[in-house]
């Protein structure tokens, strides 16, 4: 993906975090941006810059929360749904996917105008 894809992804990541969190029940930060490349064949390369304050943001609002675990004398903070975050995942990829079949409508050829001979 060109480097201008990074748009698209800005306006995603929420969905794309809870959607993962909604398949995995709980992850830390490291797992969700590999399995985002693994998932897109390393086509969408998900920065700890990027993730990090999506991840706060999601739990400002309520819909993570985080439990610290010792990992090999490191922590690990794991990010879980509430249920409140699991109700806003189902609605962010459902609005999502609408918005996905409306652009392809939309970049499909325009059908030729008919001049009504």
């Amino acid at each position: 993906m060109e480097p201008s894809g990074n748009e698209f992804l800005r306006g995603t990541l929420k969905t794309i975090v809870l959607k993962l969190l909604t398949e995995r029940g709980r992850m830390y930060g490291y797992e969700i941006t590999q399995s985002v490349k693994e998932r897109t064949q390393g086509e969408v390369v998900l920065t700890f810059g990027a993730l990090y304050p999506v991840l706060h943001k999601l739990q400002q609002e309520g819909l993570l929360i985080t439990e610290s675990v010792e990992v090999d004398g490191r922590l690990r903070k794991y990010y879980t749904l509430t249920p409140k975050g699991n109700e806003t995942a189902v609605q962010k990829v459902s609005d999502f996917e609408r918005f996905v079949e409306v652009m392809k409508h939309l970049l499909q050829p325009a059908p030729a105008l008919s001049l009504g001979n």
